[in-house]
């Protein structure tokens, strides 16, 4: 079964149907055993449709999910893992090696339109071919009743505004596809928003978001779809938060303040998480999905399965609470992985090791799953306003493009 997100609100103390099962084993691993039998994943960011690009040519009769992948994920590791729910990153490079590659305007022509809608496709193809385990999601609705049907709930995540062709006509033809995020950036700017680069931070071009930005971000929350502001320059993600009026989230990123790399979230932005300015708009709520990539978790032979705890600790010692934050891997798209969190059937080492720290079952649960469906649910009725509001599709054309 999957928690509703409900179930974990003021530590359950409101809730009139109590809780399905009791406390905890006092042994970690027990605990965290018993913990995903009864809240299971949900990672927000896995890239095995990348995978199979690279290695299989997206051809999908040339590999068997049910049998050992070359890479973090494959079936039978994803039900040993107790994964309910994950994100397919539908995922395409930047426009070639550097952020200038379509040109300082970003009119060039580009091919990330044709390869994302591939990358779609791959993804929604293995999940009709293995349709026993995997079926798509669309909403947080969708993933519970899926998950307590004993399938994996599967959604699709765009990772970078590069892939939309600088138009938010291909952004709702996503949609329609069920994509549910879109990240903002990925390591190159784009037309939309200023990247924060990789490691090292990268010269920004716009000073946060473009005015094709602001029009970007109300359409996402009209969509009802999920602003993902990992990969982004703290100016974008601070003004995203200002100019959102859904919850957010960092669909696979750690804490800037544990390990200081710019690919990280830096406390200042932390801290804009559950407070509420009394301005009427802005992001109170959101999820910090942590990546297990070494290299955004402690320096060289020390990511391990402790270090990610650290980064978790750090994200809910920082915005005051353990609601925000969850599991954002990258499995499938990092070149190497923490000790003890090798794939996909690990995260119970991960849930031990916050067990064994003072993790009660509430904060489990929410950080396996439950905080994401918090955070969706909050995004669905955002949009769900908007449509009783009448608010109208965005119609914002890039002002450098001269052929509309």
């Amino acid at each position: 079964m999957l928690f509703h997100y409900d179930r974990i609100q003021d530590g359950g103390k409101n809730l009139s149907g109590g809780w399905p099962w009791g406390g905890l084993p006092r042994d970690s691993r027990q605990a965290a055993e018993v913990l995903l039998s009864q809240a299971p994943v949900i990672d927000g960011h896995i890239d095995l449709p990348d995978l199979v690009r690279n290695l299989y040519h997206n051809n999908i009769s040339s590999f068997d999910l049910e049998s050992p992948m070359p890479g973090e994920v494959d079936i039978p590791r994803l039900k040993k893992g107790r994964v309910g729910s994950f994100f397919w990153s539908v995922y395409v490079d930047c426009p070639g090696k550097t952020e200038w590659e379509e040109g300082p305007e970003f009119l060039w022509p580009s091919w990330t339109v044709r390869d994302t809608l591939e990358q779609i496709d791959v993804a929604k193809l293995l999940i009709e071919k293995y349709g026993d385990t995997f079926e798509q999601a669309f909403t947080a609705a969708n993933i519970e009743d899926i998950v307590r049907r004993g399938k994996i709930a599967s959604l699709l995540g765009v990772e970078g505004g590069h892939q939309l062709g600088n138009s938010l006509a291909v952004l709702r033809q996503y949609y329609a596809l069920g994509v549910r995020y879109v990240t903002l950036t990925h390591m190159c700017h784009n037309a939309f928003a200023d990247s924060g680069g990789f490691i090292d931070g990268i010269e920004p071009v716009h000073g946060g978001l473009s005015p094709l930005g602001h029009a970007l971000v109300h359409e996402l929350n009209r969509l009802g779809m999920l602003i993902d502001i990992s990969h982004v320059s703290d100016s974008t993600a601070l003004q995203t938060l200002d100019l959102t009026r859904a919850p957010v989230i960092w669909s696979h990123s750690s804490a800037r303040g544990v390990w200081d790399v710019a690919r990280n979230v830096p406390d200042f932005v932390l801290q804009r998480l559950g407070v509420d300015r009394g301005e009427g708009r802005g992001a109170v709520d959101g999820v910090v999905m942590i990546n297990f990539y070494p290299g955004f978790v402690a320096e060289e032979g020390k990511a391990d399965v402790k270090a990610v705890a650290d980064h978790v600790e750090h994200v809910a010692n920082v915005t005051g609470s353990r609601k925000y934050v969850g599991i954002g891997s990258d499995f499938d798209g990092i070149p190497t992985v923490p000790r003890g969190l090798e794939d996909v059937s690990k995260y119970a080492n991960l849930v031990a090791e916050l067990h064994s720290r003072g993790w009660d079952k509430f904060d489990l649960a929410g950080f396996t799953g439950a905080n994401l469906l918090r955070v969706m649910h909050g995004v669905e009725e955002v949009a769900r306003q908007m449509r009783m509001d009448g608010v109208r599709p965005s119609m914002e054309i890039y002002e450098k493009r001269e052929d509309l």
